[in-house]
């Protein structure tokens, strides 16, 4: 029983990290993008 959880985290926790990696840097990503798109109309004036 021990060997099928370790086995289970041993698969999953490297695919589980880097998508939560690539999910808070898209996130920043994605808090910049839509603060210069509400800026974008006074920027036109």
């Amino acid at each position: 029983m021990d060997q099928t959880w370790i086995a289970l985290i041993t698969d999953l926790g490297f695919p589980v990290a880097v998508t939560f990696y690539l999910l808070h840097r898209i996130e920043t990503k994605l808090n910049t993008l839509i603060e210069s798109i509400v800026a974008l109309p006074e920027k036109m004036r």
